[in-house]
């Protein structure tokens, strides 16, 4: 694995859903992703883990389009159950395509096409995103395996491939939308992501 990630700061950071350890990674492209931990990590096995893509229009804004913020949510709440674990974000909006493309992309589905088709019709990767960011991040943790929340095949053969030991674990994020729910489903059809 090539190193493309370099720690750069960390702190306590109190949120709504318990006291995390913030820290920052810099990638060799200046962008700054994010690991959330909460408790020891370093040679744990089964550590329960959420890689999470940035996603402003949800998580900020509150778009009813997507399931992100409530996958971000519930993940940091089962995280500080567990009392050990980490949320991995990485900032890759638009699962990769950044954020111009992705309202490009809404654009066009509100025009019937799907969140596949739309991005196809740009010309754009279905999905650009790169999991070997958050396995340098749990390399740097020194975290030995992980317990996986996503419904993502991909992110599971991600670390996978970079040769963590992965036990995947079903989301159990609450959908609000009927918007959110279209999503889902044409994820499920179409990039074959896991049912909830």
């Amino acid at each position: 694995m090539v190193k493309r990630l370099g720690f750069y700061a960390q702190t306590t950071l109190p949120t709504r859903h318990g006291l995390f350890n913030c820290m920052i990674f810099r990638d060799d492209e200046g962008r700054e992703h994010v690991a959330m931990v909460k408790g020891a990590l370093a040679g744990a096995e089964d550590v329960v883990c959420r890689i999470h893509s940035e996603c402003l229009t949800s998580e900020v804004f509150d778009s009813q389009k997507c399931d992100c913020k409530q996958q971000l949510d519930a993940a940091l709440d089962r995280i500080q159950k567990c009392e050990r674990g980490v949320l991995l974000y990485l900032r890759q909006e638009g699962r990769g395509i950044g954020l111009g493309n992705k309202i490009k992309a809404y654009a066009l589905q509100e025009n019937g096409l799907d969140t596949v088709d739309a991005n196809e019709a740009l010309g754009l990767p279905v999905d650009a995103r790169d999991y070997n960011l958050a396995a340098e991040m749990l390399s740097y943790l020194e975290v030995l395996s992980v317990r996986l929340l996503t419904n993502n095949p991909l992110k599971v053969q991600g670390l996978q491939q970079a040769g963590f030991r992965v036990v995947r674990e079903q989301s159990t994020a609450k959908l609000v939308s009927e918007q959110a729910a279209q999503y889902v489903s044409v994820k499920q059809k179409k990039l074959g992501h896991f049912e909830t």
